[in-house]
């Protein structure tokens, strides 16, 4: 085969492979984006815990029995035991890492559907009790919220990629300062910085629409979810 048509052959083969990985990322990126609207919607507007972030979580039930304060552990507590349901839920439904996978497996949708579905339960639930903000409410809220990130997680996790995940991210943070100060070449860390990026600007955006639109707050929850779905059941 003549060098001109390898020289031409090479780079479309690795466009072509690059090509899905790049999609993939493009919608972890779009779910981060919810993981921080939901993160900051809860925090905001559901009694001042998380929705993914158990790490967090944790430290509020710590500092809750430290001080005393029943409310909070109960908020924090339901937030963790909701949310390692949905992982359980989740990681049935989307099973483990196969060496024959494809980038997008069929069973990560089908376990977004799931997600979805818990998040049109926190639609009506909301749109009921917008009116009024009873606690109790809330916390049930709470706890659809982190049951469905959990159920994210535990889908992202299917793909087997150590370090990818668009709900627990200090890890992440982590790699990118690491490899800043590696001076690893930017490409690398590229995508470490769109996710991070992405989480910050959803629980900015979370934030806005749970202090001035609240009617709107689901809307950063399902919109995203059902953009990754559709692109998703599109191509399997």
């Amino acid at each position: 085969m003549p060098r001109t048509l390898l020289r031409v052959i090479r780079p479309a083969a690795v466009q072509a492979g690059q090509d899905p990985l790049r999609r993939r990322h493009a919608l972890v990126v779009v779910l981060t984006f919810l993981t921080g609207s939901a993160d900051a919607i809860g925090f905001l507007s559901l009694g001042g815990a998380f929705s993914s972030v158990m790490t967090g979580n944790m430290v509020l039930l710590g500092l809750s029995a430290g001080r005393g304060e029943a409310e909070l552990a109960l908020t924090s507590g339901c937030a963790i035991v909701s949310f390692i349901t949905g992982v359980l839920a989740g990681a049935r439904l989307a099973g483990s890492a196969q060496p024959d996978d494809p980038v997008w497996p069929r069973r990560v949708t089908w376990a977004l559907v799931l997600e979805l579905a818990v998040f049109v339960v926190f639609l009506v639930v909301w749109e009921v009790n917008l009116p009024h903000h009873d606690d109790r409410v809330d916390l049930a809220l709470l706890m659809l919220s982190a049951a469905a990130l959990g159920v994210q997680s535990s889908a992202i996790q299917r793909f087997g990629v150590p370090g990818l995940s668009s709900t627990y991210l200090t890890g992440t943070l982590t790699s990118l300062i690491a490899g800043v100060a590696a001076r690893s070449p930017w490409r690398s860390l590229r995508p470490k910085a769109h996710v991070l990026l992405a989480l910050m600007t959803g629980a900015a955006v979370g934030a806005l629409v749970a202090l001035h639109l609240p009617l709107w707050a689901p809307a950063l929850l399902i919109v995203p979810l059902v953009l990754v779905i559709a692109v998703t059941a599109r191509r399997n």
